[in-house]
């Protein structure tokens, strides 16, 4: 049955990087889209890892001819697109229609691969089957904006406190990923208060799975966001985070362990 409600409801995904991703969060976050029934949904992109296609891949060594690279990123587009039919099921099932795709850094690295050898169709909107999926695609680097919140990857005005950063830089309300923090910060104008958020991330978070960072600690989240829209553009932000696979969205527990 359709949500009955006078808001316009969005859910907002931040970076996943399948195959990379912690599944009991992807299963709580499946769960609660088709609790929750949006009107839209946005990705923040990343949603894949891409190490295939890394330049980091191949920083201390030569870059092996292309016939060697092309089964790693064969594999990576299959693994990523099998992670998105998880999300996009409950989201057909929730009959969601509107989706919007931001691309990010990682897509990014696909994107450049692509430039290089462009004979190959490996542009992120083929790679991704995007059209076919029903997004609407976002390059990196622009904003999509709905209602009186902009939407996009984040890339810029890294520092401890970086949603503050960003308001000062750009002076809008502005929702974003890539740092994998949760994190707020609000200012008041002449014309009126503004926010930003970081929404965390959907990656797996353990040890092995990062030992690419020293094994360092992190202050990474897991977590998405719900965002309703008045017809007056304002809006509300639920931020959700997800503890060890496991949720409580308003009371009611959703466990993505099971």
């Amino acid at each position: 049955m359709p949500r009955k409600t006078p808001v316009r409801r969005v859910v907002v995904t931040p970076d996943k990087h399948f195959p990379l991703a912690y599944m009991p969060a992807i299963k709580v976050l499946c769960k609660s889209i088709e609790i929750l029934k949006p009107d839209s949904y946005v990705d923040l992109g990343d949603v894949g890892e891409w190490e295939s296609c890394s330049h980091w891949k191949w920083k201390k060594r030569k870059r092996p001819p292309l016939d060697y690279q092309l089964p790693d990123i064969e594999k990576d587009i299959k693994d990523v697109n099998n992670g998105m039919d998880i999300i996009d099921e409950s989201l057909d099932k929730a009959n969601c229609k509107t989706k919007h795709f931001c691309e990010g850094n990682h897509e990014d690295w696909l994107t450049r691969f692509n430039d290089e050898h462009p004979y190959l169709g490996y542009s992120v909107k083929e790679a991704l089957q995007l059209e076919k999926r029903g997004y609407r695609y976002h390059p990196m680097g622009k904003y999509l904006k709905i209602g009186k919140l902009h939407f996009y990857h984040g890339h810029h005005y890294a520092s401890v406190n970086h949603t503050r950063n960003h308001l000062m830089k750009l002076g809008v309300n502005i929702m974003y990923g890539h740092h994998h923090d949760v994190q707020q910060s609000s200012v008041t104008h002449m014309d009126g208060q503004k926010s930003a958020w970081s929404i965390g991330c959907l990656k797996d978070m353990s040890d092995e799975e990062n030992s690419w960072l020293g094994y360092r600690k992190t202050n990474w989240s897991h977590a998405f966001s719900i965002v309703d829209f008045f017809e007056s553009g304002y809006f509300t932000v639920h931020v959700i985070q997800i503890i060890k696979g496991k949720t409580s969205l308003w009371g009611e527990i959703i466990d993505g362990n099971k």
